[in-house]
């Protein structure tokens, strides 16, 4: 583990930021969530997806552009499940729900990387600080990841003009649904909000991501210390 001053989901989103842009359930408005957000690392991660004016590109480019972000966000979700089983700090309906979601994750990085084949991006290393050390900051971390997947998939998948990469968005979206539902049970919360849910644009998304300081830098030799 990093020797770096942990960083928590609950560090980084004291004014309830994070939690407002997931759920749209109390607090701070969509706006004032991005406006209280830290954006320095928005252009790291608009970098795993190639320029960051792809999203806006059209065609091809911003197919591309927008698989190669999905595949930045399944490969954050699968390191840290592999983190976490590696750490064996959680047991019983966590445990057990880490085990089969972490499956699932990392068969989730391998099919988009097949889809994206050589215009797939470099990997990045990742710091998860205290996050994958304890049931209760995994729990709390897992419910955001997931929510966030959900929004990020249901903002991207009508801007996808390619069927086939549309094709394996949908297959993953609608998975990634089903762990939001679970997780969120499992941490007291009600499983699904209310009838419709709502997107998150391409920066919506880098920028909550690029707030839990998770994605330190992009790799170029050798593997992290947890690849998932």
């Amino acid at each position: 583990m990093s020797e770096k001053q942990p960083v928590l989901l609950a560090d980084v989103d004291a004014d309830g930021a994070l939690t407002e842009a997931l759920g749209r359930m109390h607090g701070s408005t969509r706006a004032e969530a991005l406006r209280t957000a830290a954006l320095g690392g928005a252009a790291l991660l608009g970098a795993a997806a190639g320029a960051p004016a792809a999203f806006a590109a059209g065609g091809h480019r911003q197919d591309v552009a927008i698989l190669s972000f999905a595949l930045l966000l399944e490969e954050l979700q699968a390191v840290f499940y592999t983190e976490v089983e590696r750490n064996k700090v959680l047991h019983g309906g966590l445990k057990r729900q880490a085990t089969i979601v972490g499956a699932h994750e990392r068969a989730h990085v391998r099919a988009l990387r097949v889809a994206l084949g050589k215009k797939a991006p470099k990997r990045p290393h990742f710091d998860f600080g205290a996050a994958t050390e304890g049931p209760a900051a995994f729990r709390r971390t897992a419910v955001a990841f997931e929510d966030l997947a959900v929004a990020a998939y249901k903002g991207q998948a009508p801007r996808i003009s390619s069927r086939a990469y549309l094709a394996s968005a949908l297959s993953i979206h609608s998975v990634e649904a089903r762990h939001a539902a679970w997780i969120r049970r499992l941490a007291g919360r009600q499983p699904v909000q209310g009838p419709f849910d709502e997107p998150l644009s391409g920066h919506e998304v880098a920028t909550i991501v690029a707030k839990t300081r998770f994605v330190m830098q992009m790799q170029t030799k050798g593997k992290p210390r947890f690849t998932g």
